[in-house]
C-alpha cells in the first residue's frame, strides 16, 4: 500500500537516521499554500544539537513533493531540495527562534513566486540584517549541501538538503570576487558544520583568511558569471550609453569585474528590465536580444577606468577611454521587510 505522505515520510526517515529517538520542535503551517495560505512550507522541524557547537538544526517540509507526485520531472521531487539552517543557540534554549522559521518561509515564498530556485554555491544579498531584532553582521547568505543530510531518494524523486549559511558583507564580497565553494571551505575550518552565529565577527578580520582570499582571487579569479541586481539598468542617453547602479552594489560589481575579465571570462549583470554583458578584448559597445542586452567589450585600460568610477557615492561619471559609456551611481535605500527605510548608502 502506497502512503499518501510518501515524500514527507522519506524526509522523516532521513532525519530519524541522523537523530534516532529525538523528538524535534515542529512548527506547522495552519493554512497551507495549496489552499490559499501565505506560507509555502507545510512545516519546519527544529532539532536541538550540542555538538560540535550548540545549535538548532532546522529542516523544511514543502519545497519537495510531500504528498502526491505533481510535476512531470521524474528525477527530482518538486523543486528538488529542502532547506536546512543551522543556527547557534544558547545551550539552555528550549524554544526554536520564530524569526528563523519566518526567514525560511520568506525564502520559500521567493522561489514559489519567482520560479527562481537555489542550488549549492548560489548566494543572496539580504540588504540588511538577517534578523531585524538582532544586532548582527550577518547580512547575506550562501547555499551548500547539508554536510550530514546530503541528498536522498524519495518515491517522487531526489531531494537535496540545501543548507543556508549566513555571512557578513565583506565575506559576501569575497565569495563574489573569488568563489562561494572555496570560501566555504575556509569558513568550515572555523565554523564546524557551517553553523550561522548571529554574534560572530567576520572571518575576514583574521589576516590569514584575508590573505587566503586575496591569493585565491589572484590565482583563480571569480567564479561568479552573473549578478542579479535590483538596482541596475542601462539606457541610451543621446550619443552616450548610461549605466545606472545603486551605490550598494557598485563596489561588488567592480570587484567581480576584476575577477572575471582579466581571466578571459565574461560577466553579466541582470537588472529588472535590462542586462549588460562585459567581455575583454577590443573596445566596443552594441546590443543584442532585441535591444535589451548591452554588450560591452573592454580593453585593460577601459576596464581600469570603469572600475575606478564604480564607487558607492551618488553622481554621474564619465569612463575615460571607454566612451560613450557613462556611469550613474544612485543612492540605495535599504528597507526592512515592512518597507521602511533603515539605511541610505551613497
Amino acid at each position: 500500500m502506497t502512503s499518501d505522505t510518501a515524500g514527507w515520510d522519506a524526509i522523516d526517515a532521513a532525519l530519524d537516521r541522523l537523530y534516532p529517538g529525538v523528538d524535534p520542535r515542529h512548527l506547522g503551517t495552519i493554512l497551507k499554500w495549496a489552499f490559499g495560505g501565505p506560507d509555502p512550507l507545510d512545516g519546519i522541524s527544529f532539532y536541538p544539537r550540542q555538538d560540535p557547537v550548540p545549535h538548532w538544526h532546522a529542516v523544511s517540509y514543502g519545497m519537495s513533493e510531500l504528498y502526491d507526485k505533481q510535476s512531470d520531472n521524474p528525477d527530482d521531487s518538486g523543486w528538488g531540495f529542502e532547506f536546512t539552517f543551522r543556527l547557534a543557540r544558547d545551550p539552555g534554549e528550549s524554544e526554536p527562534p520564530v524569526w528563523a522559521a519566518n526567514f525560511l518561509q520568506n525564502l520559500a515564498r521567493y522561489v514559489f513566486q519567482t520560479g527562481n530556485w537555489f542550488e549549492p554555491n548560489h548566494h543572496m544579498d539580504l540588504n540588511g540584517p538577517i534578523a531585524l531584532e538582532h544586532r548582527t553582521l550577518i547580512r547575506a547568505v550562501v547555499f551548500t549541501e547539508d554536510p550530514e543530510l546530503g541528498t536522498i531518494a524519495t518515491p517522487h524523486g531526489a531531494v537535496q538538503f540545501l543548507q543556508i549559511v549566513g555571512i557578513t558583507p565583506d565575506e559576501y564580497a569575497a565569495t563574489q570576487a573569488w568563489s562561494v565553494r572555496d570560501f566555504l571551505e575556509l569558513l568550515a575550518q572555523r565554523l564546524p558544520l557551517l553553523v550561522t552565529d548571529l554574534d560572530r565577527a567576520s572571518v575576514i578580520d583574521d589576516p590569514a583568511v584575508a590573505e587566503a582570499v586575496d591569493e585565491g582571487r589572484r590565482l583563480d579569479g571569480s567564479s561568479t558569471a552573473t549578478l542579479a541586481l535590483s538596482e541596475f539598468g542601462w539606457r541610451p542617453d543621446g550619443d552616450l550609453v548610461r549605466l545606472v547602479l545603486g551605490a550598494h552594489v557598485a563596489e561588488r560589481v567592480a570587484e567581480t569585474l576584476l575577477g572575471r575579465l582579466p581571466f578571459g571570462r565574461t560577466l553579466r549583470l541582470d537588472g529588472p528590465e535590462s542586462s549588460v554583458e562585459f567581455t575583454s578584448g577590443s573596445f566596443s559597445v552594441g546590443t543584442a536580444e532585441a535591444g535589451e542586452l548591452l554588450q560591452v567589450s573592454l580593453t585593460d585600460e577601459a576596464l581600469d577606468s570603469l572600475v575606478r568610477v564604480l564607487e558607492p557615492f551618488a553622481g554621474v561619471r564619465a569612463v575615460p577611454g571607454a566612451e560613450p559609456l557613462v556611469v550613474e551611481i544612485v543612492r540605495s535605500e535599504i528597507r526592512d521587510p515592512d518597507g521602511n527605510v533603515v539605511r541610505t548608502i551613497g
